[in-house]
């Protein structure tokens, strides 16, 4: 059942992003996502989590934080990977729904008003890239990686790592983690489908990165996320 706007607007929202090294992204991102969440929800937050930066980032961060009454930031004072920030962000957030997406700036958060209508009680919304604005290598390892996905696990998801999710809080209170990198999303779909939550996905538009380096396509990240897979395979199944 799709909510309507006042019953969007009721619902209390946490939405945050995980960082490392975005000092020159998250300002911009940090901006529109206060302006655009206040037009569509009353009660929000919105949660930078510092995955241990080594530019500007965390100084960034504060100085939002300092800027907007709706924002905090969370410091891991040491790089924890990916998965590690995803999970800081969850056990973070206060509202009844969290939402996620990459500090990079590669999505537009706007797009985040089609998601909020089709939260359900059992019903999570996740976002597919209808064209995906990344390397070549990296294309070519999210192909094999979501195919490696639908063999090894019972969830069907057409774009896996699309940093474009809306959750209940609720969900995650029971879960314990166990992937710090990229299988954290690999990890969170499991653990929701054992639960009996549904997906319902949604195509989003997705944008190169202008500034900042990338470093999750980096070929040592992702032989590290298929041994994870492997490592992980019986304790998620």
């Amino acid at each position: 059942m799709t909510l309507s706007s006042a019953e969007v607007r009721k619902q209390s929202l946490s939405v945050f992003f995980p960082c490392h090294n975005e000092a020159d992204n998250i300002g911009a991102l940090v901006d529109k996502t206060v302006a655009v969440l206040r037009k569509l929800v009353d009660d929000f937050e919105v949660i930078i989590v510092n995955d241990g930066s080594k530019d500007k980032t965390r100084e960034v961060a504060d100085a939002l934080a300092a800027k907007y009454p709706e924002v905090r930031a969370v410091h891991h004072e040491v790089n924890k990977g990916y998965g590690g920030a995803v999970w800081t962000g969850l056990r973070s957030a206060t509202k009844q729904l969290v939402f996620f997406t990459d500090g990079d700036g590669q999505f537009d958060i706007s797009e985040i008003e089609q998601f909020l209508p089709e939260i359900g009680e059992k019903t999570a919304v996740v976002g597919y890239r209808i064209k995906r604005r990344d390397p070549f290598h990296r294309v070519l390892f999210a192909k094999g990686w979501k195919m490696l996905n639908r063999i090894l696990f019972a969830f069907r998801v057409r774009d896996i790592d699309c940093a474009f999710k809306l959750f209940r809080t609720e969900w995650f209170k029971d879960i314990e983690p166990q992937a710090s990198g990229a299988l954290v999303t690999v990890e969170i779909l499991t653990k929701l489908t054992k639960k009996g939550i549904k997906f319902k996905q949604i195509g989003v538009h997705h944008y190169p990165r202008t500034a900042g380096t990338q470093s999750g396509g980096s070929i040592k990240v992702i032989l590290r996320a298929f041994r994870e897979l492997f490592r992980f395979y019986r304790q998620l199944k």
